[in-house]
């Protein structure tokens, strides 16, 4: 039993991590945070015609037609180079929605461009702090008009197409909710960009005040679609964190061979050795439960969302793990501008926040693994 990629797939993720390590250098990370544009738009351009962001979308909707496998290792190269755009929001999640739930005519009509790299994406659902519920919804669709407010929403400075999660109908709970397509450069929509603890993800806050807004997706179905959307989304950016944690494991290696203290590498010390082997261990833990979702997610498990919270709950734990302990290994330089560490520090506790916080996730992984208990009892 082979439960690793393909050779094939391993050459693809060679290419990407070859293109990123020249496209995509720490000034082009750093430029974020010190004033640069919102992301970069030229990696982004060069990621759309590598072909990228269409590598999971069918050809007939201008992708290239592979599978998630093929998005998953892309998305821990995103991972390891921390790249400033916004793939998460619009492919993940954007992309994601159109193929679940779609018209052909919507597809058509947003899938090229969205593969392309012409426009940028997101989804609309937070309203607030605290685990996200259908009761918390209170953006509202009449006779076709979005109005409410959305806060956060990742990317929703820079993207031009948002799913927005809102009441219509007059079903109740979760069947009140539906899903909607809202242009954000039309009318009744405006936006404000958040302070974030990682620029280079930037989060928004969105107003629509009678904003024209299509359906996607059956009335009232908009809860239990972003559900299923969300599971596959977690398992793409556990890779990404995935990606993450075995660079900071590198980078704390790296320095703790090469830097010397009392005539010693510091990696000889019997606590810094400790550090590292933990880090390993959370970061190939975490490996291993991203591969089990990877599977579940390619060949549509019924298993999906147990492997989804898993995968989420693990991946996150290692990359802010592994990145809180590369900070450690390297030390009071560690804590300084000048080194890469808090690049990685920022990144992790952003993802830890994407798509619902680690909390969140733990509390779906007891519910699925306790019902999935129930069922074969």
């Amino acid at each position: 039993m082979n439960l690793d990629f393909s050779d094939d797939q391993k050459q693809l993720q060679d290419q990407i991590r070859r293109f990123l390590s020249e496209k995509c250098t720490p000034a082009v990370v750093r430029s974020g945070l010190e004033g640069g544009e919102p992301f970069a738009r030229d990696l982004y351009r060069g990621l759309a015609e590598m072909g990228v962001l269409g590598v999971a979308i069918p050809e007939a909707y201008g992708g290239v037609g592979l599978s998630h496998l093929e998005l998953c290792l892309a998305a821990e190269e995103l991972g390891r180079a921390l790249a400033p755009v916004p793939v998460a929001s619009s492919i993940y999640l954007a992309a994601e929605f159109l193929l679940q739930a779609g018209t052909e005519a919507q597809k058509k009509a947003w899938l090229p461009r969205l593969a392309s790299g012409e426009i940028v994406g997101t989804f609309a659902l937070v309203e607030g702090q605290g685990r996200m519920t259908s009761d918390k919804v209170a953006a509202a669709v009449r006779e076709g008009r979005l109005t409410g407010a959305k806060s956060p929403v990742p990317d929703g400075d820079i993207a031009d197409l948002a799913i927005v999660a809102a009441r219509s109908g007059a079903g109740r709970g979760e069947m009140a909710i539906s899903l909607f397509l809202v242009d954000l450069n039309g009318p009744g929509a405006a936006r404000e960009t958040l302070t974030s603890i990682d620029p280079t993800r930037s989060q928004a806050r969105l107003v629509f005040d009678g904003a024209p807004a299509e359906r996607l997706g059956g009335e009232g179905e908009g809860w239990a679609i972003a559900s299923q959307v969300m599971d596959r989304a977690a398992i793409l950016m556990a890779f990404e964190q995935v990606g993450g944690a075995d660079r900071t494991l590198e980078m704390a290696r790296d320095y703790a061979l090469d830097r010397m203290a009392f005539g010693r590498q510091i990696g000889s010390f019997q606590a810094i050795k400790h550090m590292l082997a933990d880090m390993y261990v959370s970061a190939t833990l975490a490996r291993s439960n991203c591969y089990y979702g990877a599977w579940a997610l390619a060949s549509g498990s019924s298993e999906l969302p147990v492997a989804a919270a898993t995968a989420r709950v693990s991946a996150t734990q290692a990359f802010q793990h592994c990145a809180k302990n590369n900070i450690q290994v390297h030390g009071g330089m560690g804590f300084t501008w000048a080194f890469d560490c808090h690049l990685f520090y920022r990144r992790s506790n952003a993802l830890a926040l994407a798509l619902g916080s680690l909390s969140t996730w733990e509390d779906l992984l007891i519910e699925r693994l306790r019902g999935a208990n129930t069922q074969a009892a």
